[in-house]
């Protein structure tokens, strides 16, 4: 079964590859390089602690990269080793890859650990909608360069959003916790002696 599935998701990018127009593939290219090491997300992130309104968003889609970075880069990756497919597929990348990991996609990853969380943090509606729209592009984009199986993309969504999920039910609970306190008035133990 899992041959199948793996023959499947080979197939399914192959085809994808006849989806290539010209005007496209460097527009593509470019927005998927800015995906490298998860720069575009970082960067997003990082200007967003200057701003007081979306400071808890940068801060919280930085801790959700980071952990993404752990779960795929570091742990998943190095263990599953599944090759690049135009190692295994009669595929032209449109960028170059230096990891020869393919599962699951740590572009995708970053993209949906910050884009998930911003969907929950930013002040603005515009910002909220336009995250996962962005994520969503990153994960398409993987697929067109031919970098990634599609299963290597959904792993990657899956991964990051769960990893957003995490760091959000972390804040949360934080959050609660402090105003538990404050609504106790700053007591501490029995009778309030501090």
């Amino acid at each position: 079964m899992l041959d199948g599935l793996l023959q499947l998701d080979g197939q399914l990018l192959v085809a994808i590859q006849g989806l290539h127009q010209s005007w496209l593939d460097p527009v593509v290219s470019v927005y998927t390089k800015l995906g490298d090491a998860g720069l575009l997300w970082i960067v997003l992130s990082v200007l967003m602690l200057a701003y007081r309104p979306t400071r808890k968003a940068g801060a919280l889609a930085l801790c959700a990269m980071g952990l993404g970075l752990l779960v795929t880069n570091m742990t998943i990756k190095p263990l599953v080793e599944r090759a690049r497919p135009w190692l295994d597929w009669p595929i032209v990348p449109l960028v170059t890859e230096r990891d020869p990991h393919s599962f699951p996609s740590g572009h995708t990853c970053a993209a949906f650990a910050a884009g998930m969380i911003w969907l929950r943090a930013l002040p603005w509606k515009w910002g909220r909608n336009a995250a996962p729209v962005l994520a969503v592009c990153m994960g398409l984009s993987r697929l067109y360069v031919g970098v990634h199986y599609p299963t290597d993309v959904l792993a990657g969504a899956v991964i990051g959003s769960l990893c957003a999920w995490l760091v959000w039910q972390i804040y949360c609970a934080g959050f609660v916790l402090k105003l538990y306190e404050l609504r106790r008035g700053g007591r501490s133990g029995p009778g309030g002696n501090k």
